[in-house]
């Protein structure tokens, strides 16, 4: 299981870059640049919780200029995918606690906050293609997974 979410992780960073290759060939446009930078914060903050380590309170929808935002996608996927690799099976299945932005405190367990960084990764870049049809785009990537896994399954 450890794998399989090192792979998606993997394929995370790999439909990052190919929608912000999109957003910069449409020349930036604010929401999807927004959109982006909000998925990578979330990221961050998402991983400090699973390694039990208190995120420091920072901005979910930061400001950040979009020349930064393929260094940050690098660093996020690095540093998720060097946690999974010190995981131990049944690391899964513990539970993390987290607190959120409002100060609610939650208890989840560390396979389903996994299994939300990515699916809240395939939201915002979903929305970030729809912003990018709206300012003018004729066509968005397939980032969906499993085209990704066969284009790897063939360079393989």
């Amino acid at each position: 299981m450890k794998d399989y979410f090192i792979r998606l992780f993997e394929y995370d960073r790999y439909a990052n870059h190919i929608i912000l290759e999109s957003i910069v060939k449409a020349n930036n446009p604010d929401k999807p640049v927004k959109l982006m930078a909000h998925l990578l914060a979330a990221q961050q903050v998402w991983l400090k919780r699973c390694q039990g380590v208190p995120a420091v309170a920072g901005v979910l929808w930061p400001d950040w200029p979009v020349d930064i935002l393929a260094g940050i996608i690098d660093a996020n996927s690095n540093q998720w995918i060097e946690f999974l690799k010190g995981l131990q099976p049944e690391d899964l299945d513990k539970f993390i606690t987290s607190k959120t932005s409002r100060g609610d405190t939650f208890q989840d367990k560390l396979i389903d906050a996994l299994a939300h960084v990515i699916n809240h990764g395939a939201h915002h870049r979903a929305q970030a293609g729809q912003h990018l049809i709206a300012a003018g785009i004729e066509s968005l990537p397939n980032t969906d997974y499993i085209f990704y896994i066969r284009a790897l399954n063939h360079w393989q």
